[in-house]
Order: structure tokens, then C-alpha cells, then sequence
């Protein structure tokens, strides 16, 4: 065919360097050939043709039988399940809790961020299994009982009840139609049951992936906001009354099911302190928010590897696109833009194996610099997805493509576990309650100091306007510029020390040193363009 790409097939996702050097600094090298051979399976025909069937096939809600009695089910696409029973069995799902080799959460979230360029979707309900063992450790017994399900390489579809499955998905229900990110306006109520148990009874407004085994649900009781964990299916193999009225018509994440739901007395136990629902819970939205960051990176490198094929292959006005000075350089700063998103996201994993392994310094440093990247990282998709279909031209809009899915999927991961705003007066929260976290992005940024001018006076700038939001209501209305100036010094300290220095140069002089313009395709003068596509080429 004349002047029309090939198929961009049977790739490997592990082709980007961000992804391998991260693993070999941060000591898990020890799964490169593992997280090779998954990258390798999400470039294959077969698993793209999963994503493109999950995609055009979404789910479907069964509320009742043939016979009226309600059944509350839904209907996937095999396709789903395939991808599914993939990602457990690679332990993208809860398993690195349960594995104490170095850098387990790292790999993990390389994996997540190969196998989300392959389909998106079936993401949500991988990443909330992942987020639901720290919060149910709140409550000791129960996560005794749950937590070698939730963790299993098991994939076991079907409603019965958890104990008899070989292994768990866990869901999230939070927030109502009244309240949305303001989840202490609940109006749901738990009352006892007795045995420990409670009854919940109200309206969920966003319940993501309603055929999950498990539910760590947030209800009011008399000492306030709570906690629970709420089975799909009692122990006696009855259906627990959580009634699906709808399923969500979303822009994008077509695949997955997103509903509302109504619990008429449905059966639950309680998480954590009664009352303190939210300190219990805010643990799975961290974690939730850190895959947000590394879906964004993921879509990122996906549009980009879409948009080298493309103009490889493609001429236009005598030559192929990517050897003309103005396509190099708007693919130059997608490649800058997605390996500084990688770099972060991958960052923020190691600092989940060190926190974990007692680091209090780590721990610090993810508190903080996880709300600015799911700040920052997020809102760069959707800009990042626009530009790399445009790369395609009309070709791009098309939906045979694959563009327009990347393109949708995008704003959900700003959406998701707090927009913009949220994220941003997060940072605000953290800065105020635990002081020590600005302290440890600061050494961090600090790190690279003295290797790049630009770099260290952007720093400098920063700590100026720290200073300067001393009264709340200023800092709060400048806290956007606050998130987004720590996230690009984070970024470009990181890059300084850790990737190519035509990256890192690049990066600096335009994001830090104020030679960029307002759109991708404005780096100035001077950069080694060259190098950054040759480290950015995927094939």
C-alpha cells in the first residue's frame, strides 16, 4: 500500500529505557526478564486484539432474571477476562504485598505501566486490589483471612462467596451524588447487625468494576465516617444486598464497569476505627493515585510509540515525516514528556519498597511528591494524547487507530481519587500536617544540585514560593503553580541524574529555563533532537 504505515505489531512495550534503568537503580534488576516478557505480550497481535474487543464490547448490566428475581450481574466480553487473568497471574494486582524480594512495588508498577499500554480499562479493578491490603490492615483479623486471597495469582471470575475462590478482586465504593470528593457528606448509614457485623443502607454515586469479590465501603455510624469491608456474596452464598442500578455511559474507560449502586441493608464489617473511615481509606486512595500517575506515564508512551511508527512511515511533502525538522521536534518533546513522566512514576514505586521496609524518610517523600505528580502527570496526558494524535493527522481521529481510546482514557486519570483541584489542596495538606515531607522532596530536587543552572535556580524559585504562601487563603489559590513547579523540579532533578543527558538538557532549558513556547513542538535551539528520538525509538 502506498504511503500507509504497516500494523504497528508485535512490539515489545519494555523497549523504553526509563522503565529497564529504573528497575537495575533501585535494585530489581532481578525482574527484568519478567517484565520483559510481559512488555513483549502487550505488543502482541493477540493481546491488542483483546484490548481493541474489551474496548468495542463493554460490559452490560443484568439486573434480573428471566424470572424477575434480581441478579445484579455483568456481562463482560471474554476479552476482559483475558486481560484480567493476565494481569493477576504477573502480579499487577495485590501480589506484591506478599513478596519480600527487593523492589517488589517497583517492578509491580513497571509491570502495571507496560500492561496498561495495552488496555486501559481492566486497570481500575487491578489497581484497587493492589490499594485495598494497606487499608485492610487496619483491621488485623479480617486482613488474616482476606489478604492471601487478595494477593494470589488467581484470577477467579464468578459470584460466590470469597472464602471458597481461589483469589479476590477488591472494589471501592465512596462517593455519593451529593457530596462527590467531599466523601465526609456521606449519608449512607451502617447500623449493628450484630456479631460485629453492620447493615449499610444509601446511594453510591461511583462504584468502579461492581462485580469485584470485595468492597471497602465508607458509611456514617454514630461516631461518624467508617470504614468496611463489604463481600460481593455472604459466607451462606446469598447475594448481599448491593443493587446495581445503572452502569455508567462514560467518555472513555469503556471496558471496565463503572455504576451506582443502592445498599438496602446490605451485610458488612467494620475497618480500622469506627469514625475514622477516612484516615482508614486514605491508604487505598494513595496507592490508587500512584497508578494513576504510572496509567498517565503509560498513555504517554503508548501515543508516542504510535506517533514514531507513524511518521516513520509516512511521507509528506518529498520526505518521511520524521526526518522533517518540525515533526522531530514536536516527537522530540512528547519522548521528553513521557520519560520525565516515567522517571517520576517509577520513583514514587521505589519509595513504596522503602516505606514499607520502615524508611520514614521514604515514606515522607512519597506523601508529598505523590500528590504533586498525580497533579501534575495527569493533567500532562490529555495535552500529551491531543499532540500525539495530531501526529497521526486524520489518520488519528479515526478509530481503528487506537488513538481516540488513548485520547478519551486520558482525563479519567486526572479524575480519578481527586481532580485537579483536590490534588492540588492535597499538597496544600501535606505540607501543613506533615512538614517532613517537603523536607525530603527537597533533598531530593537538592540531589542534582549544582548540575544544572537552570535546574537550581527553578529550585531556588520554588523555596521563594513556599515562602511566600504563609496565609491560607493566598496558598490556596495559588496552589496549582505550587504543584506543578514542585513537580518539574522533582522531574528535572531526576532527569539530570538519571537519564540521557540530551533528555535531561532539553528538559531543564524548556520546562525550567523558559525556552518553550505553549504547545509540544517548541524546544529551543540547540537540542540534540537526534538523541532524544534515537533513545525514544521503538523500532
Amino acid at each position: 500500500m502506498i504511503n500507509q504505515p504497516p500494523p504497528l505489531t508485535s512490539f515489545t512495550a519494555a523497549d523504553d529505557p526509563a522503565v529497564v534503568e529504573a528497575l537495575r537503580r533501585h535494585g530489581a534488576a532481578w525482574a527484568e526478564a519478567e517484565v520483559r516478557e510481559l512488555g513483549a505480550l502487550a505488543g502482541s497481535p493477540e493481546v491488542q486484539e483483546w484490548a481493541r474487543m474489551a474496548e468495542e464490547t463493554p460490559p452490560r448490566l443484568r439486573t434480573h432474571d428471566r424470572y424477575g428475581h434480581r441478579v445484579d450481574e455483568v456481562e463482560f466480553h471474554p476479552a476482559w477476562h483475558r486481560l484480567m487473568t493476565t494481569a493477576v497471574e504477573h502480579g499487577l494486582h495485590a501480589a506484591p504485598w506478599a513478596d519480600d524480594r527487593p523492589g517488589a512495588h517497583l517492578v509491580r508498577a513497571a509491570k502495571f505501566h507496560l500492561w496498561s499500554q495495552a488496555e486501559a480499562g481492566h486497570g481500575c479493578p487491578i489497581s484497587m486490589t493492589y490499594a485495598a491490603v494497606p487499608a485492610l490492615r487496619a483491621q488485623p483479623e479480617l486482613a488474616a483471612v482476606y489478604e492471601p486471597l487478595l494477593t494470589a495469582r488467581a484470577y477467579d471470575f464468578g459470584l460466590r462467596p470469597p472464602l471458597e475462590k481461589a483469589g479476590l478482586i477488591a472494589g471501592m465504593s465512596m462517593t455519593e451524588k451529593q457530596g462527590g470528593s467531599d466523601v465526609r457528606a456521606n449519608t449512607t448509614r451502617a447500623v449493628p447487625a450484630g456479631d460485629g457485623g453492620y447493615r449499610l443502607t444509601g446511594h453510591k454515586w461511583f462504584t468502579s468494576a461492581p462485580m469485584s469479590d470485595v468492597f471497602l465501603v465508607l458509611a456514617q455510624t454514630e461516631e461518624g465516617l467508617s470504614c468496611f469491608l463489604l463481600p460481593r456474596v455472604l459466607p451462606d452464598g446469598t447475594r448481599n444486598a448491593m443493587h446495581l442500578q445503572r452502569l455508567k455511559d462514560k467518555l472513555g474507560n469503556r471496558s471496565n464497569a463503572s455504576s451506582e449502586v443502592e445498599y438496602d441493608g446490605a451485610l458488612a464489617w467494620p475497618v480500622g476505627e469506627l469514625g475514622r473511615g477516612v484516615r482508614t481509606i486514605v491508604e487505598m486512595v494513595n496507592m490508587t493515585r500512584l497508578d494513576c500517575v504510572l496509567g498517565s506515564a503509560a498513555g504517554m508512551r503508548a501515543g508516542l510509540r504510535q506517533a514514531l511508527h507513524h511518521t516513520a512511515h509516512r511521507r509528506a511533502f518529498g520526505a518521511e515525516l520524521i526526518d522533517q525538522p518540525l515533526m522531530r521536534s514536536v516527537l522530540a518533546d512528547l519522548a521528553i514528556e513521557s520519560e520525565a513522566a516515567t522517571t517520576l512514576g517509577l520513583r514514587l514505586a521505589a519509595a513504596v519498597d522503602a516505606a514499607h521496609a520502615g524508611n520514614a524518610s521514604e515514606a515522607a517523600f512519597r506523601r508529598l511528591a505523590l500528590a504533586v505528580s498525580k497533579y501534575w502527570v495527569c493533567k500532562r496526558g490529555s495535552t500529551h494524547a491531543a499532540e500525539a494524535l495530531e501526529c497521526l493527522g486524520g489518520n488519528g481521529y479515526v478509530e481503528e487507530s487506537g488513538m481516540p481510546r488513548l485520547y478519551r482514557e486520558a482525563p479519567l486519570l486526572s479524575i480519578w481519587e481527586g481532580s485537579g483541584n483536590v490534588a492540588a489542596l492535597d499538597v496544600l495538606r501535606a505540607l501543613a500536617k506533615e512538614p517532613a515531607s517537603l523536607d525530603a522532596v527537597l533533598a531530593e530536587v537538592d540531589a542534582a544540585a549544582g548540575a544544572d543552572a537552570r535546574l537550581d535556580a527553578a529550585a531556588a524559585g520554588v523555596k521563594a514560593l513556599l515562602g511566600d504562601l504563609k496565609d491560607p487563603s493566598e496558598a490556596q489559590s495559588r496552589a496549582r503553580l505550587l504543584a506543578e513547579r514542585l513537580a518539574l523540579v522533582l522531574q528535572g532533578s531526576l532527569l539530570v541524574r538519571h537519564s540521557h543527558p540530551a533528555v535531561a538538557d532539553a528538559f531543564c532549558a524548556s520546562r525550567l529555563g523558559g525556552e518553550w513556547g505553549h504547545a509540544f513542538g517548541t524546544l529551543p535551539a540547540g537540542t540534540d533532537v537526534g538523541a532524544i528520538l534515537e533513545r525514544a525509538r521503538t523500532e
